[in-house]
């Protein structure tokens, strides 16, 4: 599990061309790993619109804060 509770996932790329999307991310302002999730993301939602499949639900997570104690 990473640190936002999603499993990490392995990618095979050669070294040159791991490098150069990195710096294209860099310059863009983003990291590989989000750039990649955004284009997984729009493939799939695209292919669900081809295909007539509902999008899932989101889930809303509802957060209370704590009581203060005195």
């Amino acid at each position: 599990m990473t640190t936002k509770g999603t499993p990490g996932r392995m990618v095979r790329i050669d070294d040159e061309m791991w490098e150069a999307y990195g710096q294209l991310c860099a310059e863009e302002g983003t990291s590989r790993a989000d750039d990649m999730r955004r284009h997984v993301h729009a493939r799939v939602a695209a292919w669900r619109k081809e295909q007539g499949i509902e999008p899932p639900k989101k889930r809303v997570v509802i957060r209370r804060s704590k009581p203060k104690s005195d």
